[in-house]
């Protein structure tokens, strides 16, 4: 990993459609509005598109913590944006405030970690204690 500069910043944009509503992602019980799952989703996008061109090849970054306040209900045909700021790195652990917004309004504010990861060594561990992945298709 190079070195990541506190400041940096990335942006995700996600248009709301009818399967990310709450009612439909998760309990048909909830209101028709953007569900807190994606909304955690799209913030965590931001926060690897903050940091992608810091990673070298092999690299990526997993998340290993997240905070998030859901502020405001987002109905379908909205886009969310997500905004991710670098506050800290301590080796391969990097801290971000995050956020998002629907036009002008704050929907969603709060922290997040992620944790910079060899993608070979992750599988290697994964194949070790669970065997070989199952053919997808």
């Amino acid at each position: 990993m190079l070195s990541v500069p506190v400041g940096t910043r990335g942006e995700y944009r996600h248009r709301v459609e009818p399967e990310h509503l709450a009612n439909r992602f998760k309990d048909s019980i909830l209101p028709p509005v953007f569900s807190t799952p994606y909304l955690v989703l799209v913030l965590e996008n931001a926060a690897l598109n903050a940091i992608k061109r810091f990673l070298q090849a092999g690299e990526s970054a997993v998340g290993t913590r997240i905070d998030v306040r859901h502020l405001v209900a987002t109905p379908v045909g909205r886009t969310v944006t997500g905004h991710a700021e670098v506050t800290g790195v301590d080796e391969r652990r990097i801290h971000f405030r995050v956020w998002a917004t629907d036009g002008d309004e704050e929907i969603g504010t709060g922290t997040h970690e992620r944790r910079v990861v060899d993608i070979a060594r992750v599988i290697d561990r994964m194949t070790a204690k669970y065997g070989p992945a199952a053919p997808s298709g």
